[in-house]
């Protein structure tokens, strides 16, 4: 049984087995997705239907049964059946030390988002920087398959907490960090433009580098987007720091 693997499947499909990549061995571009699949789902199992409405969504080949039966034979023998089981529902079992892109990304998430709410910066920092490293690259950019779609979406969502994340925490090292948590909250902004704390994170952060007409046409910048497309104000908290930069005095 193997010790360790280490799985990519933002941009480039990499599947390392103990060290040694492996993904070349699978069987092809169907073996690579399936594999991804399965990854994806874990720890739960898929059914053969589910597997062929994956690979096959919307008009599967009359011998779709026995091309899963092929592809599973063919994964079972190049990872081993202990990390394939199953017959009427699949899974597949990577060993205790191994690595995934996408976990990797959520978790360093997590723990960034951790991080921020305890003041801790300089941690928030690497954490948050780790989760955009992953999610900047497309997921399976070859397959345009509805349960892809659905992970790039959810990625999607962890990139823009994850550019929030490393903004704020860039503003609040400050130094030489500063020209990051602008560029960051500018992302942030073209991202998700009716998401206001990005707006305050950008404003804050060009104030902080003494830019503060640029944090001023920050935030007009976003009353006019609220005004066109929802008919609102900016909310009190940042019509509160754009009075205080008015006055000379940034939040």
């Amino acid at each position: 049984m193997a010790s360790s693997a280490r799985v990519q499947l933002c941009g480039r499909f990499v599947l390392e087995w103990d060290g040694q990549p492996v993904e070349a061995a699978l069987p092809g571009r169907q073996g690579r997705l399936l594999a991804a699949y399965l990854l994806l789902r874990r720890p739960y199992p898929a059914s053969r239907d589910e597997l062929i409405d994956a690979l096959w969504p919307l008009r599967p080949p009359p011998n779709a049964s026995p091309a899963i039966n092929a592809l599973l034979s063919k994964i079972r023998g190049l990872l081993g059946a202990k990390h394939v089981p199953g017959r009427r529902e699949v899974c597949l079992v990577l060993p205790p030390d191994s690595r995934v892109d996408v976990e990797d990304a959520c978790a360093a998430l997590h723990e960034a988002q951790s991080a921020l709410a305890l003041g801790d910066w300089p941690r928030a920092w690497p954490t948050s920087l780790t989760a955009l490293f992953v999610t900047r690259r497309p997921l399976l950019p070859d397959t345009d398959l509805a349960w892809a779609e659905e992970w790039r979406q959810r990625l999607a969502v962890v990139h823009v907490e994850a550019l929030e994340c490393y903004a704020t925490a860039c503003l609040h090292v400050g130094g030489t960090e500063l020209p990051s948590a602008v560029r960051a909250a500018r992302d942030l902004v073209r991202l998700a433009p009716l998401r206001e704390s990005g707006h305050r994170t950008l404003m804050d952060a060009l104030a902080a580098g003494g830019n503060v007409a640029e944090a001023l046409t920050a935030y007009d910048a976003l009353r006019h987007l609220l005004r066109e497309e929802l008919g609102v104000p900016p909310s009190p908290q940042l019509q509160d720091a754009h009075a205080h930069l008015l006055a000379g005095r940034p939040r």
